[in-house]
């Protein structure tokens, strides 16, 4: 399956179902029928039983579910009031294109806020507040747009996969579908221990599928295939820029939710620098994944996460490096070869 293909498919936090059906089919014709099962909250789980049960059972995870917003209510003039699934900054928002529904059924609207004319100083000075915004579907009046749009109703961002420059591709969703991508690509790699595949839920809003998901799996090892902020743009002081792309992926030793384990982390590098494979380490610590549910989920795990850098996170047009998504794959594939008995 492509990278621009996961990319496209809507899959909000609590709304993957898109995704999940691609993903449960692409792990069904790779390792059958019994090796795939869903959680309760929708996570896809795909195991390979070992061949030999003195290496260590790994969980590799990557979350299926990106940023968006829901509708919330709306104007007497048919406008559409919503809020963020996630954290997105308003600023962000205004006069971007998106999609109000899903499928088929989706509906065009785009974001606005008062025009600059009609701005006081003090707008303009400010940020804008996502309270202030709307979506215009082009409904009439309330009736019209609460028919067309009810509460509850899920908005993505309307971004073409656009890939530009030197080997860069500008998206919606990267966060976090080059895991997704990369763990189906995984799922032939070599390895003789028991390898669980999770394509988790709700990592936007608290790493909530990949708490259930380690729990039921209880694995030894967790390797999180996730996408980073770069913050690497502009006059940004060096201490701030978290890492860059096109430099491979980056490794954590930690973040605002885990802490990586120190000998994982160590094998690692050591693994990346054995199979020549570009990797560099994560320079300051920002955000969290899954790697904070996936190490305190029932007896706990050792964890590390491998993070392809991104422009943009957390917005309509991220921006990646896609010799750092195939680094990332190249990488994880590494540290398998280096794991050893017990």
């Amino acid at each position: 399956m492509e990278l621009k293909t996961l990319c496209e498919l809507q899959g909000l936090s609590g709304r993957e179902e898109f995704v999940r059906r691609a993903v449960a089919d692409a792990c069904r014709e790779a390792l059958g029928d019994d090796a795939v099962s869903f959680d309760g909250t929708g996570s896809v789980i795909a195991v390979r039983r070992a061949k030999d049960a003195a290496f260590p059972r790994v969980l590799l995870a990557a979350h299926m579910d990106e940023i968006g917003l829901m509708v919330n209510s709306a104007t007497e003039d048919g406008l559409l009031r919503f809020r963020a699934i996630g954290g997105i900054d308003p600023r962000v928002l205004i006069s971007k294109r998106v999609m109000v529904g899903y499928g088929e059924s989706a509906l065009p609207g785009i974001i606005g806020e008062a025009p600059i004319h009609l701005q006081s100083e003090e707008d303009e000075k400010a940020a804008p507040q996502m309270d202030k915004l709307l979506i215009d579907i082009g409904a009439k009046d309330k009736a019209e747009a609460e028919a067309k749009a009810p509460l509850g109703t899920p908005v993505t961002f309307l971004s073409p996969y656009t890939p530009f420059g030197d080997g860069f591709v500008c998206a919606r969703a990267l966060d976090d579908r080059v895991g997704v991508y990369n763990l189906l690509r995984l799922l032939d790699a070599p390895y003789p221990g028991e390898l669980t595949f999770a394509f988790t839920t709700q990592e936007e809003v608290g790493l909530r599928g990949a708490f259930a998901a380690a729990f039921t799996v209880q694995p030894e090892l967790g390797i999180v295939l996730e996408g980073t902020t770069a913050n690497d743009l502009g006059d940004t002081e060096d201490r701030f820029k978290v890492c860059e792309p096109g430099r491979g992926p980056c490794v954590s030793f930690m973040d605002n939710s885990s802490i990586a384990d120190r000998e994982l982390f160590k094998l690692v590098l050591r693994a990346g620098k054995a199979e020549n494979v570009p990797h560099q380490i994560k320079k300051y610590v920002a955000g969290g994944n899954d790697a904070g549910a996936v190490q305190r989920a029932g007896a706990g795990a050792k964890t590390v996460v491998l993070s392809v850098p991104c422009r943009n996170i957390h917005s309509p047009s991220s921006v990646c490096c896609l010799r750092d998504v195939d680094n990332q794959m190249e990488l994880a594939k590494a540290v398998l070869k280096h794991l050893t008995k017990g």
